[in-house]
C-alpha cells in the first residue's frame, strides 16, 4: 500500500505495510453492509473511505464527483497524484488511515470474472479499519459488473465470529459492538477495457446493463444477494456444536417465515427409511442428531415450471468408517455449503416474487462414527429404489443428493433439477479454487450456468458429461452400483456427478444440472457463500427483478 502525505506544496510517496495482528484484531461478527447508489458527504477523518475500480474506471471520475468523500483531508492535488500513482491490484492511502484509493488488476482471461471479484473481495477484506462505527466503500464499476461486485465486497466481511474481548495479547482496541460498510456505487460507460479479452463469452449485453443509472428496486436486489450470501457463509463458517442438523432446519423454518410462504416440509429420522430414502437415512444414521430432508416450496399463480434446487448439507464430515485423516478433517464443517447456497439463493429470489414454482430441498445429516454407522460392504436402497453397496462411507455426499433429487423429481415434479455441494476433493484438481465443476445433461443448461458464473462473479467450468464412458466405474457384482468409483484417475469429478443422474435415470427427460463447488465454497478458512448469486442469475429470467433479468444469460 501506498500512502501520499501532505506538506505544504509538497506531495511524497512512501511504502507502507500495514500491521498484521490489528488486521487479524478486527471481528466481522456485527458488521452491517449497506448499499447505496450515489455519493453522500462524509469526512474520512471520522468515516474512512475507500474507492475501488478498474483504473481506467477511476480516471473517469473527477473532483467534483468524489470531492465530497474526501475534503477537507483531502486536495484535488493529492487525488490527481494518487490516480497517478496507483495501479492494478496495488491501492494507496491519500489520507492517514482515513481515505485509499485501490485499482483491480487491468487484465482478465475469458475464463475470469469480468468484475474481477476475486480480487475486489482481497481488497475490501484488507482496506477495512474496524475501529469506526462507520466506514464506505466507493464502487465504480460497469453497471453489468455490479452485481457481481456487491457479492464480492458482501462476502469480504463474513458474518460468523466467537472472538471475544478477552483473547490473548488483547491489547488492541476492541471494535464498536455494531459497524457500519456502506458501499457506494458509482456507474461509468460501458466500453472495452484495457487487457480485456477479445472473448469476453459472455454474450450479448442487455440494454439494461448499459445504463448508468440504478433504481430503488436494483438496489434492493443487491442488498437481498449481499445478505444472502453472507447467510450462507455463515451457516457454512459455523461450526457442527453450533450449527448442527437442528439449527439449519431452523434457519430454514426462519427462511419461510420472512418470505411469507407455508413452513418447510420435513422428513426426519425413521421416516427417511420408511419412505425408501436409504442414501440419507444411512449416512446420518449413527449420528445424535437425526437426519432430515427438509423442502421449502414457493408457487407462483398460474406456473407451468418447477425448478428444483438440491443441496447437500452434511453439517460435519468424519469420512465415517472410512475415516479421514487428521489434517483432511479439519475444516468439514464446511460441507454443508451447497445446502447453504441453495437456502440463501432460495430466500433471494423468492423476495423478487418469480414466475416459475420454485424449490428449495436440503439434505442434512451429519457423517459421523458410531455403533449405528454405515460399513463398507453394506448395501442401502435408495429413494430411486435402487441399490448402493457402500465401498467407502466418505463417499456420502452422492448418496444424500440422489435421495433429494428424486424427490424433487417424483414428489415435487420438478421440470428442472440443481444439486449443488461440496462434493468431490477431486473438483479443485480439475477445475481449481475459484471454478465450481458442473455436469449436465442439456448441452444449453450446461453452457448458461457457465455465462451466468462469468456475469455473476461465481465462476463454473463444464466437465465432461459420458455416461458410457464413466459409470462403468461404479459396478458392484452384488448390488446396482457402488458408490465411490474403481479408478480414481478417470474423470472422478464427473462420476460423481453421474452417480447422481443415475438415480434420476440417464434417460430423465428434464433438465439436470450438478454444481460440485468444494473448492470455490471457501476462500483460506472463511465460506464464500457460493451459489446464492449463481442461481439467482441462472434462472433471473423468471424473475421479477430488472437487474436479474437483465444479467440472465439469453436462452438458445
Amino acid at each position: 500500500m501506498l500512502i501520499l502525505n501532505i506538506f505544504p506544496k509538497l506531495v511524497t510517496t512512501v511504502r507502507f505495510y500495514p500491521l498484521k495482528y490489528a488486521v487479524c484484531r478486527m471481528s466481522s461478527a456485527a458488521v452491517n453492509v449497506k448499499f447505496h447508489y450515489g455519493l453522500t458527504t462524509s469526512d474520512p477523518d471520522t468515516h474512512p473511505v475507500l474507492i475501488v475500480g478498474q483504473a481506467t474506471h477511476l480516471n473517469t471520475l473527477t473532483w467534483q464527483d468524489v470531492r465530497c468523500k474526501l475534503e477537507p483531508r483531502v486536495t484535488e492535488e493529492v487525488w490527481q497524484r494518487g490516480l497517478t500513482v496507483v495501479s492494478g491490484g496495488d491501492s494507496c492511502e491519500l489520507w492517514p488511515r482515513g481515505a485509499s484509493l485501490a485499482a483491480l488488476p487491468a487484465r482478465r482471461s475469458r475464463h475470469a470474472a469480468p468484475s474481477r471479484g476475486h480480487a475486489l473481495s482481497k481488497i475490501v477484506k484488507n482496506g477495512q479499519r474496524g475501529n469506526v462505527s462507520e466506514e464506505f466503500v466507493v464502487l465504480v464499476c460497469r453497471k453489468q459488473d455490479v452485481l457481481a461486485s456487491a457479492v464480492a465486497i458482501a462476502r469480504a466481511v463474513p458474518q460468523y465470529s466467537a472472538r471475544t474481548d478477552s483473547a490473548p495479547l488483547g491489547s488492541a482496541p476492541a471494535p464498536p459492538e455494531r459497524r457500519d460498510l456502506t458501499v457506494e456505487i458509482v456507474l461509468v460507460a460501458d466500453e472495452k477495457r484495457e487487457g480485456e479479452s477479445d472473448e469476453e463469452e459472455m454474450g450479448v449485453v442487455d440494454s439494461v446493463l448499459q445504463e448508468r443509472s440504478l433504481s430503488d428496486g436494483e438496489v434492493r436486489t443487491l442488498q437481498r444477494l449481499a445478505d444472502m450470501t453472507r447467510l450462507a457463509a455463515r451457516i457454512t463458517d459455523t461450526p457442527a456444536n453450533i450449527m448442527n442438523v437442528d439449527n439449519i432446519i431452523e434457519e430454514a423454518f426462519a427462511v419461510a417465515k420472512s418470505l411469507n410462504i407455508a413452513e418447510p416440509t420435513v422428513i426426519r429420522g425413521e421416516e427417511l427409511l420408511a419412505r425408501g430414502m436409504g442414501g440419507l437415512y444411512g449416512v446420518g444414521r449413527a449420528a445424535a442428531q437425526p437426519p432430515a430432508l427438509v423442502c421449502l416450496s414457493y408457487r407462483a399463480p398460474g406456473a407451468s415450471q418447477s425448478v428444483a434446487w438440491v443441496g447437500k448439507g452434511i453439517v460435519y464430515d468424519t469420512g465415517g468408517l472410512s475415516i479421514k485423516a487428521r489434517s483432511s478433517m479439519v475444516g468439514m464443517k464446511g460441507d454443508c455449503g451447497g445446502a447453504a447456497g441453495a437456502l440463501g439463493a432460495f430466500a433471494a429470489f423468492v423476495a423478487e416474487q418469480p414466475n416459475i414454482n420454485i424449490h428449495c430441498v436440503l439434505c442434512l445429516a451429519e457423517n459421523a462414527v458410531g455403533p449405528n454407522a454405515t460399513r463398507p460392504d453394506d448395501i442401502h436402497r435408495l429413494y430411486s429404489g435402487r441399490t448402493v453397496e457402500i465401498n467407502n462411507t466418505d463417499a456420502e455426499g452422492r448418496l444424500v443428493l440422489s435421495d433429494g433429487v428424486v424427490y424433487a423429481q417424483r414428489d415435487l415434479k420438478a421440470d428442472i433439477i440443481v444439486d449443488i455441494a461440496t462434493l468431490t476433493g477431486a473438483q479443485g484438481t480439475a477445475t481449481g479454487k475459484y471454478h465450481a465443476a458442473i455436469v449436465s445433461n442439456c448441452g444449453r443448461l450446461e453452457h448458461r450456468c457457465v455465462v451466468a458464473g462469468l456475469r455473476c462473479g461465481e465462476l463454473a467450468h463444464p466437465l465432461p458429461y459420458a455416461p458410457e464412458l464413466h459409470f462403468p466405474e461404479f459396478t458392484s457384482v452384488v448390488a446396482d452400483m457402488k458408490n465411490s468409483v474403481a479408478d480414481r484417475n478417470n474423470a472422478q469429478p464427473s462420476c460423481a456427478g453421474l452417480f447422481v443422474l443415475s438415480h434420476l435415470g440417464f434417460d430423465f427427460r428434464g433438465g439436470w444440472l450438478h454444481i460440485d463447488m468444494a473448492a470455490p465454497a471457501h476462500s483460506g478458512e472463511r465460506a464464500t457463500g457460493y451459489g446464492v448469486a449463481l442461481l439467482n442469475v441462472l434462472f433471473g429470467a423468471h424473475s421479477s427483478s430488472r437487474l436479474l433479468r437483465a444479467l440472465a444469460p439469453p436462452a438458445q
